[in-house]
């Protein structure tokens, strides 16, 4: 059993187990609910940001801590500050040291979308993402069967979520493509065993149909991968280690943005 398996089984539990403290009843009151979301594709877009989805994550199974001591408020303004066009939050406890309250925190401190980064399963943690301020989710190809992608992203979008599916390979892409898809991301990293290749997006980059915003995720940690990645035709750039390892994952990215326009 890989890592991945490990963290869908945790999962079942831990949907269970919320089910059961928080009825939907009690989502659906949230002060978040009923807000309205924002646009996934009119922010990576935009020509005043940088396509960049900044992500706040306190650890990784291959990474152990990554970062502990700095805290999401001031880590995820100084993103937004810096020309993030989204910001990537974790909210798994077990194995990336995630809360709901770092997504609820985020919300409070920004006005820019906000995913809810999660290994999605049940329409429940939908319903969690919207009552925590989330305006994208996550749908993980290798986890989810094409009904079950179908299924959910037809929910977020009754939610009004932004709908973001990460493949890591053609056979995923090909089989998990539907209409209630805003973006698709290729995770340049095997979540099987975490290792890393570029490489992967500037193969998959040509089979995912324009219909779609397309986003790298993972080893990307140099300004000229980003300018390659946009000529071969990618909007958006997940980028999380190589911020959040530094002790301030805000000026680290400013340093980025900065030489990143400078060329």
């Amino acid at each position: 059993m890989n890592i991945l398996d490990q963290i869908v089984l945790r999962k079942k539990v831990e949907v269970a187990h919320a089910k059961q403290q928080v009825p939907i009843t009690e989502l659906e009151r949230a002060a978040h609910f009923n807000r309205k979301t924002y646009s996934f594709k009119d922010f990576l877009l935009s020509p005043e940001r940088t396509g960049i989805i900044a992500e706040f994550k306190r650890k990784s199974p291959s990474k152990g801590l990554i970062n502990g001591a700095s805290t999401v408020g001031d880590v995820t303004s100084a993103y937004a500050a810096a020309g993030a066009s989204a910001l990537s939050v974790l909210t798994d406890s077990d194995f990336f040291g995630g809360r709901p309250q770092d997504l609820l925190e985020a919300r409070a401190a920004n006005d820019i979308p906000l995913l809810r980064k999660d290994f999605m399963i049940d329409e429940y943690q939908l319903l969690e993402a919207k009552a925590w301020g989330a305006d994208v989710v996550l749908l993980i190809a290798a986890i989810l069967t094409p009904s079950e992608i179908k299924h959910l992203s037809a929910v977020a979008k009754s939610l009004r979520l932004n709908v973001l599916l990460e493949v890591h390979n053609r056979e995923e892409l090909l089989r998990s493509i539907c209409p209630d898809l805003d973006a698709i991301g290729v995770n340049n990293r095997n979540l099987a065993d975490f290792t890393v290749n570029i490489q992967t997006s500037f193969d998959l980059v040509d089979e995912i149909p324009n219909d779609f915003m397309k986003i790298s995720e993972s080893a990307i940690n140099a300004t000229a991968t980003i300018r390659d990645l946009k000529e071969v035709g990618f909007n958006g750039f997940l980028i999380g280690e190589n911020f959040m390892k530094t002790d301030d994952p805000g000026a680290a990215m400013r340093d980025f943005v900065s030489e990143l326009i400078s060329v």
